[in-house]
């Protein structure tokens, strides 16, 4: 009976998504490149929006990094669990060999910020505009609607001042992308905020791992035996080749299923 966990407020909420590819050079780019392409079919499946703000792309395919933006019913309640580092064993493309490697890629899910959950001071950020690069013909090399926006922050939690840096290059319209920056500058920020309650419900819930602790593996994809296995629930599954077509509901819900096990616990305590 969950009828009486109290919700997490932040279900709700539109999502940002950041995928890199972590150790295993070239690889794990690649697989970083196999995750988002995972979750771009998940999110089709549901009908939800996919955006993506920024890719670098790795040498041999996949990213280094890429971030995208998410919109739609309950997206951050429902792939907030995929935070963490995501491991994968199997022969790399890259390897003569044919032996199997172990390579990671980092996922980190943040609620998007509200205006009115971060207070930025406006007339402090620095805007440089620049030629975004890349694909597009004609039009790209002539027209300077690449943002790039400086921000000095205090980080209330410890009260070191930082400078963010944030860059856009998504559209070829510059306002578009001034107000994409702008909004990856709050969720950055609120994220930061935040840390200490989702560090604290982290220490609290297996399911939930720690933002701070990015370095906390929580799902092994081992292509050898065709298997999935989420560490946090003892969740394992032979159908690898699915799930990486974006059939991963399964695991959601089990993941679901422990958290609420998990907030009953909590809220009886």
């Amino acid at each position: 009976n969950y009828l009486w966990v109290p919700a997490d407020p932040q279900v709700d909420r539109n999502l940002i998504m950041v995928l890199r590819g972590r150790t295993g050079g070239d690889e794990a780019a690649i697989f970083a490149g196999d995750l988002f392409r995972m979750y771009s079919k998940y999110c089709e499946s549901k009908g939800w929006r996919l955006e993506v703000s920024s890719a670098n792309e790795g040498a041999a395919g996949g990213f280094k990094e890429i971030i995208c933006s998410v919109t739609g019913e309950k997206v951050y309640g429902t792939l907030k669990y995929e935070s963490g580092v995501h491991r994968v064993q199997r022969v790399p493309a890259t390897e003569t060999q044919g032996r199997v490697h172990t390579s990671a890629a980092s996922v980190a899910v943040l609620p998007e910020a509200e205006p009115f959950d971060v207070e930025i001071n406006e007339g402090e950020i620095k805007w440089d505009t620049f030629r975004s690069g890349g694909a597009g013909g004609q039009n790209v090399n002539k027209v300077e609607s690449g943002v790039r926006l400086r921000y000095n922050w205090k980080n209330p939690n410890t009260g070191i001042v930082e400078e963010i840096l944030i860059e856009c290059t998504e559209t070829r319209d510059q306002p578009k992308n001034k107000e994409r920056a702008l909004s990856r500058l709050r969720t950055f920020i609120y994220d930061k905020e935040h840390q200490k309650y989702i560090d604290d419900i982290a220490s609290k819930r297996k399911t939930m791992v720690s933002t701070g602790d990015r370095s906390a593996k929580i799902r092994t994809y081992n292509y050898p035996q065709g298997r999935i296995t989420d560490h946090r629930i003892n969740y394992t599954i032979y159908n690898l080749a699915a799930f990486m077509d974006g059939d991963i509901q399964d695991c959601i819900d089990h993941l679901i299923v422990a958290e609420n096990a998990e907030r009953l616990k909590e809220s009886e305590l």
